[in-house]
C-alpha cells in the first residue's frame, strides 16, 4: 500500500506535468540566500484564515454594529412566522415559494387558510434574509508584464510577496468555510465557483512559483473590492448620492480592470507570450483555464453592473444589489388580493374591450 502510494505521489510530481521541459522542482531549491515558495508554506493559510473568521466576528460585534447606528441603518420591524412543523417541513425540505396548488394541501395539514399560509411562507422568508445592520456588516515586471517570465523558475520570493499570498489565500479559504453561514445570494454558485477556483490558482501559482503572475491578478481583483463595499455601506445607510458615486467608481474600476487589464494583458502574457519561449505542458493549459473560468465569471458580473447602472442614472435611485433578495412587504398579499377582487368584480374586458378607469383623474 505505501508502495503504491509513493510511486502516485512520483507521478503526480513529476517535472513535465508542472515546468517546461528542462526545469523541475530541483530548481526551487534555496541557495546563495534566496528563497523560494515551498508547498509547506500553503499549511499556515489555516491559520490565517481562522484569523479572518476571528477578526470578521469581532468586527461586526464591535465596528460594524456601532457604526451601522451612527450612520442610521435601522432595520425594519419583521414580523416572525408563527412556528408550525408541517409548513417549516415543507420550507426546509420542499420549496421556499410553494404552488399554488400545494398552498390548498398545505392549508388543510396545518389548519390554516389559504392566505394564512401565503403570509406565514412570506414572513419565513423573510427570516433567512438578511438586515439591513447585517448586510453592513459585512468587504520591473509589474510594469512590463514580459518580465514576469524573466528568470522562471528561479525568481527569488520577496517578503511582501510572501505575506501577500498567505494573506489572500487565508481569506479565501476563510470564505469558503464561513459559506454554510453567509447569506446565500443569486449568484451563490458563481461566487462558490470562484472561490474554489482563486484558492486553486493561488494555491498552484505558488507552487511552480508564478508568483509575478500571481500577485499582478491578485492586484487586478482587489483594487475594485473597496469601492463596492463602500457603496454597499452607504446604500444601506441610505446616502443615495454617496452610494451612487461610489458605485460609479467601482462600476468604471471593475470594467477597466477585470475586462480590459486582466485579458487583455495579463492572460495575454499567460497564454501567448509564454509559448514564445516554452512549449506548452499541462500545468500552463491549467493556470490559463482557471484565468479564463474567472473571466466568464467577470463577464457574467459585468452585466449585472451595467443593469445597475442603467437603473440608477436616469431616475437617480439609490443602487440595489442586484445579487440581494428584496425583503418582502406585509402589504403585498393584501394588494395581491384587491386586485385579484377588481378583477373578478369588473372582469378582463367588457364586450372585447378593456374596461375604462373612472378614476384616471385621481391623484394616486
Amino acid at each position: 500500500m505505501l508502495s503504491t502510494l509513493s510511486r502516485l505521489r512520483e507521478l503526480i510530481w513529476q517535472d513535465w506535468i508542472w515546468f517546461p521541459p528542462g526545469l523541475g522542482w530541483a530548481d526551487l531549491q534555496d541557495h546563495d540566500g534566496k528563497v523560494y515558495p515551498k508547498m509547506g508554506d500553503l499549511w499556515f493559510t489555516l491559520p490565517v484564515a481562522l484569523c479572518f473568521l476571528l477578526i470578521r466576528q469581532v468586527f461586526e460585534r464591535t465596528v460594524g454594529t456601532p457604526m451601522a447606528g451612527l450612520l442610521g441603518v435601522k432595520d425594519k420591524h419583521r414580523v416572525s412566522a408563527t412556528p408550525n412543523p408541517a409548513l417549516e417541513a415543507y420550507f426546509c425540505r420542499t420549496s421556499k415559494h410553494p404552488e399554488p396548488s400545494c398552498i390548498e394541501s398545505l392549508s388543510k395539514t396545518s389548519g390554516y387558510s389559504v392566505r394564512q399560509v401565503q403570509r406565514w411562507f412570506r414572513r419565513r422568508r423573510n427570516q433567512d434574509r438578511p438586515s439591513k445592520v447585517k448586510k453592513f456588516q459585512e468587504k520591473p515586471w509589474f510594469w512590463d508584464m514580459k518580465e514576469m517570465w524573466t528568470g522562471f523558475p528561479k525568481m527569488p520570493l520577496l517578503p511582501s510577496q510572501y505575506w501577500y499570498y498567505m494573506l489572500e489565500l487565508g481569506f479565501y479559504v476563510s470564505l469558503v468555510l464561513s459559506v454554510a453561514t453567509d447569506v446565500k445570494r443569486k449568484d451563490f454558485k458563481e461566487q462558490i465557483v470562484h472561490h474554489v477556483a482563486t484558492i486553486l490558482l493561488i494555491s498552484f501559482s505558488w507552487l511552480v512559483n508564478y508568483i509575478r503572475a500571481g500577485t499582478l491578478i491578485m492586484l487586478v481583483h482587489d483594487t475594485s473590492d473597496s469601492l463596492m463595499e463602500s457603496a454597499k455601506i452607504f446604500n444601506y445607510a441610505g446616502w443615495r448620492r454617496t452610494c451612487n458615486f461610489f458605485f460609479t467608481m467601482f462600476a468604471a474600476v471593475f470594467i477597466v480592470t477585470r475586462l480590459v487589464i486582466l485579458p487583455f494583458w495579463i492572460i495575454h502574457t499567460t497564454w501567448v507570450y509564454p509559448l514564445t519561449l516554452y512549449p506548452a505542458f499541462p500545468g500552463f493549459y491549467f493556470f490559463n483555464g482557471l484565468l479564463i473560468v474567472l473571466q466568464c465569471l467577470h463577464v457574467f458580473w459585468a452585466i449585472l453592473i451595467l443593469r445597475m447602472v442603467v437603473k440608477f442614472l436616469p431616475g437617480n435611485h439609490i443602487v440595489a444589489d442586484e445579487r440581494s433578495d428584496h425583503e418582502e412587504s406585509e402589504t403585498e398579499d393584501e394588494d395581491a388580493e384587491h386586485s385579484r377582487k377588481e378583477v373578478s368584480k369588473n372582469g378582463h374586458a367588457q364586450n372585447g374591450h378593456t374596461p375604462l378607469n373612472n378614476n384616471h383623474g385621481k391623484m394616486e
